[in-house]
C-alpha cells in the first residue's frame, strides 16, 4: 500500500497459477477474481490490471483467448480494465494478473487490526482445494464443480464495501494458507489469539464427502505440516479428520475473514443486508496466541 495523497492509497498485488478447471473462460475469471481479492481484502476498489501469462509454444492460442476473455469480463465486473500484460513461453500454462487498486488511507482493512473480543466472520464457504483436486482426479460431479466455480468467480467487492461502511478495520482474504493459516497470520500481526468453532464454518457442496475420503495433495500437506506440525494451530480431539482437512484446505479466491468489534456488529448486519453479502460467524478473537479450533 502506498499513500499518494491525503485521501488516496494505492494498492498493488500480483497472483498467477496454472488453470485449476478445464473450462478456459472460467479459469480466466477465477484467476482474475483471485488476484482482485487482495485489493478487496484491504477495503479498496480495482482500477486496472496487467495480464501475466506463461504459455507453451506448441499449444493453440484459442484457449488462451478464452482465458483472457474470462479475465477481461471479471475485471470489468469490478469496474476495472485490463491495460496490457506480458507473455512468456513455458511448458505449463499459467495465468494471473497484477492488479492496481485504490482505497482511502483512513479506511483500510488490515491483517493486524484485530482486538480482543472481536467476532470473526467469513464470507465464503471453504473446500475449493479439495473439490478442484477431485476434479483433476476425474471424481467430481458437474453440480459440485459448478458450485465451486461459482464461489471462486464471485468477487469480494460487496463484502469489502460492507466492511468499510460498517467501520471494520481488520480483514484478510482466505487463499493458499487455508482458513486457519490466514487466521493465524491475523493473530500474529495483531498479537492475539483466535478461537474457531469448526461446526460454524460453511463448506461447499461435496467438499466434506471428498474430505472424508481422505483426499490429499501438496498444498494441504504443506499447510498441515507447518500450521499443525509447528504448533501454530491447535485442533481439539473432537474435531474430526475431514473437518481438519477442510480448515487446512488451500483456497482459490476464497472469502474475506473479518474481525467485527461488538460496537460495529449492528452496522455490519445492516451493511451486509444492504450489499446482499452472505457471511458466517465462525469464531472470536481472544487474548493469547495462535489459533484454537474446537
Amino acid at each position: 500500500m502506498y499513500r499518494v495523497a491525503p485521501d488516496v492509497a494505492i494498492i498493488e498485488t500480483v497472483d498467477f497459477f496454472p488453470p485449476i478447471v478445464d473450462d478456459a473462460y472460467a479459469a480466466g475469471a477465477i484467476a482474475a477474481a483471485n488476484a482482485m481479492s487482495d485489493v478487496y481484502a484491504m477495503g479498496g476498489e480495482v482500477l486496472f490490471a496487467l495480464n501475466v501469462v506463461a504459455w507453451p509454444d506448441d499449444l493453440s492460442f484459442e484457449p488462451l483467448e478464452r482465458l483472457m476473455q474470462g479475465a477481461v469480463d471479471k475485471i470489468a465486473e469490478g469496474d476495472g480494465v485490463i491495460a496490457g500484460g506480458h507473455t512468456v513461453i513455458d511448458r505449463e500454462p499459467k495465468f494471473g494478473l497484477a492488479v492496481t487498486g485504490r482505497a482511502h488511507p483512513d479506511r483500510l482493512l488490515t491483517k493486524g487490526a484485530l482486538r480482543a473480543g472481536d467476532a470473526l466472520w467469513l464470507t465464503k464457504p471453504v473446500g475449493t482445494g479439495v473439490l478442484t483436486t477431485a476434479h483433476k482426479n476425474g471424481d467430481l460431479s458437474p453440480e459440485d464443480l459448478a458450485s465451486a466455480v461459482a464461489s471462486m468467480v464471485a468477487l469480494n467487492r460487496a463484502a469489502a464495501r460492507a466492511a468499510v461502511e460498517a467501520g471494520i478495520h481488520a480483514a484478510t482474504d482466505v487463499t493458499g494458507f487455508a482458513l486457519v493459516g490466514h487466521a493465524h497470520e491475523m493473530a500474529v500481526r495483531s498479537g492475539l489469539g483466535i478461537s474457531i468453532e469448526a461446526s460454524a464454518v460453511p463448506v461447499l457442496p461435496g467438499a466434506r464427502t471428498h474430505a472424508e475420503r481422505g483426499v490429499s495433495f501438496g498444498g494441504l500437506e504443506r499447510n498441515t505440516a507447518y500450521y499443525v506440525g509447528e504448533g501454530h494451530v491447535r485442533f481439539a480431539q473432537s474435531v474430526g479428520d475431514a473437518t481438519r482437512r477442510l480448515l487446512l484446505d488451500p483456497q482459490t479466491s476464497g472469502g474475506l475473514l473479518l474481525g467485527v468489534p461488538a460496537a460495529h456488529a449492528d452496522g455490519w448486519d445492516r451493511a451486509r443486508e444492504r450489499h446482499r453479502v452472505a457471511a458466517w460467524k465462525v469464531g472470536e478473537v481472544v487474548t493469547g496466541h495462535g489459533v484454537a479450533v474446537a
